[in-house]
Formats: structure tokens, C-alpha cells, sequence
């Protein structure tokens, strides 16, 4: 037997956990204004850079903070969206729960490589481990 509806200030509470949800999108969006304003500029201050001043970039401190706490930022958000979407267009629950498992899981992993990436830049270490890549 289901519970009865509840109303506070004549208004229906939600019976799920989507409030929650939305402010955590909110909040990780209000981070990405200044961190997106501080990554456009670095890009155009890094556009023309020959790959030493990179790495000499990505190894001050400040710079190799900012650019993990943005991309993890990023990667929280497009989370919250792609589970908000795939709630709201997958019909089985079955489905939808492995498919907001999966995306959950590539999202952590591509978060935990970017980080690896990062760490390795601001270390001076070459991006990708010898005889990977060009």
C-alpha cells in the first residue's frame, strides 16, 4: 500500500531523490562558469606554445590544481546530465540502472585518466608511457 501524497506550502513533494540531483547539477554548473573563464584563457595563452612551455605550464602548481579540479568538474556534470537523460528516455528500469552503471563507470575512468595525465604533465613526465603514441 502506497503512502499518502504529501504536500508542503500546497505543493507536491517529490517522492524520488530529484531535488537533490538538480542542486548537485547546479552547483557543479557554478563552478564550471569561472573554471571554464580560467581554461578559455588558458587555451589562448597556450595556443601558440611549443611543447616545453607546456609542460612548464602544467608544472606550476596553481595551473595543474585548476585544470584536474576542472575537468573533474566537467565529468560530475556530464555525468548528472547523461543519467538525467537516460532516466528520462530509457523506459526499463533494468536497463536504465545498467545503463547509468555504465556511463557512471566510463566517466570514472576517463576522470581517473585525465588525472593520471595531469600528474604526469605537472611531474614532467612524457604524456604517454615510451613507445605509445607518435
Amino acid at each position: 500500500m502506497s503512502s499518502p501524497v504529501q504536500f508542503r506550502n500546497h505543493v507536491k513533494v517529490s517522492e524520488r531523490h530529484g531535488a537533490g540531483e538538480w542542486l548537485s547539477e547546479k552547483v557543479a554548473l557554478a563552478a564550471l562558469m569561472p573554471l571554464g573563464l580560467w581554461l578559455l584563457s588558458s587555451i589562448f595563452t597556450l595556443a601558440a606554445a611549443d611543447y616545453d612551455t607546456v609542460v612548464a605550464w602544467f608544472g606550476q602548481p596553481l595551473n595543474a590544481w585548476l585544470s584536474a579540479i576542472t575537468l573533474l568538474t566537467f565529468l560530475w556534470f556530464a555525468s548528472l546530465a547523461w543519467k538525467v537523460i537516460l532516466e528520462d528516455y530509457v523506459t526499463d528500469p533494468k536497463s536504465r540502472g545498467l545503463l547509468v552503471g555504465l556511463i557512471n563507470l566510463i566517466f570514472l575512468l576517463v576522470a581517473a585518466a585525465g588525472v593520471f595525465f595531469i600528474v604526469r604533465m605537472a611531474l614532467g613526465s612524457a604524456p604517454l608511457p615510451a613507445g605509445l603514441g607518435a
